[in-house]
């Protein structure tokens, strides 16, 4: 099966970068949202990042002109699906919601059309179960950012047939992305040990051990991580964060899955990092600052 045509539900930070994504890789992308506001600084944002890439020169203005070209805005879920082969769902992390998604999606698309859900934690063989064609359904974990993360985690539910999962890799490889293939068991690969490693590091603050900032430099500098693992939660979003270690210890158990006090707490006061404006950090138009730094 060839895909031309593809579909991403939910215009949050995940969606709009992987609607880019695919409008880079040369398809023709439509992105919905039921929020209008959202939809609209889905665009803006959108159009700031890519034409950033050209001046960074990772990427030339032709190939981006191409590619916002080929991207529509779209507040009506059918009109967004009309021609989708591929919907790529990027709702919230909610299992409910995204059943539901993929329910109203199996009604609206086509009998051939594959649906993807970008869920880094739930379970895909329920979310596939809720639309009516399950063996056409599969997990594509995409990463934060992802005009910039190179992996894609594909996530085989139970019912997930093997034409299915060729689809979704050779979608993945056109977008630049290398994959990792894992069957559907809670936190798949990634969030399983992304989130211990996440968990741990804000214990490590909430009892003095070291403040994010240094925490994050040993795990850059002495483990060569890209990015320490505080800054990855203001950047993944703490509420985020809060939602799949909630999942994660209703589903495995295990005391290293609960979530610390102080994430709740950042929580509850709004404080959900990079998209609120503090987190772990704070963050501006120039990035992250520690904590106490003059901004």
């Amino acid at each position: 099966m060839q895909i031309r045509n593809i579909a991403v539900v939910g215009g949050g930070t995940m969606g709009r970068g992987i609607a880019a994504l695919a409008a880079l890789a040369g398809y023709k992308t439509a992105l919905h949202d039921v929020d209008a506001q959202a939809l609209a600084a889905a665009r803006q944002r959108i159009q700031r990042e890519l034409e950033e890439s050209v001046r960074k020169g990772k990427r030339s203005a032709d190939e981006i002109d191409a590619a916002l070209a080929r991207l529509g805005f779209h507040a009506d879920l059918e009109e967004a699906c009309a021609d989708a082969e591929l919907v790529i769902e990027a709702v919230y992390e909610d299992l409910e919601l995204k059943r539901s998604t993929f329910t109203k999606l199996g009604e609206l698309c086509g009998p051939d059309c594959i649906l993807a859900s970008n869920t880094s934690s739930l379970p895909v063989t329920a979310i596939a179960a809720a639309a009516d064609r399950p063996e056409r359904a599969i997990g594509m974990h995409f990463f934060n950012p992802p005009l910039a993360m190179k992996l894609v985690e594909l996530v085989l539910a139970v019912q997930t047939a093997p034409e299915t999962l060729k689809v979704a890799r050779e979608v993945a490889r056109r977008m630049g992305k290398e994959t990792v293939e894992v069957r559907d068991a809670p936190g798949f690969a990634t969030s399983r040990l992304g989130v211990v490693l996440g968990l741990e590091a804000i214990r490590m603050v909430e009892s003095g051990v070291a403040s994010a900032a240094d925490i994050d430099r040993a795990m850059e500098l002495g483990y060569r991580h890209p990015m320490g693992p505080l800054k990855l939660t203001d950047y993944v979003g703490l509420d985020v964060r809060l939602a799949i270690a909630e999942h994660l210890h209703r589903e495995l158990g295990g005391e290293q899955y609960r979530p610390p006090a102080l994430l709740r707490a950042l929580v509850r006061a709004g404080k959900l990092g990079r998209k609120s404006g503090e987190g772990f950090y704070r963050w501006d138009a120039e990035g992250p600052k520690p904590k106490g730094e003059s901004r």
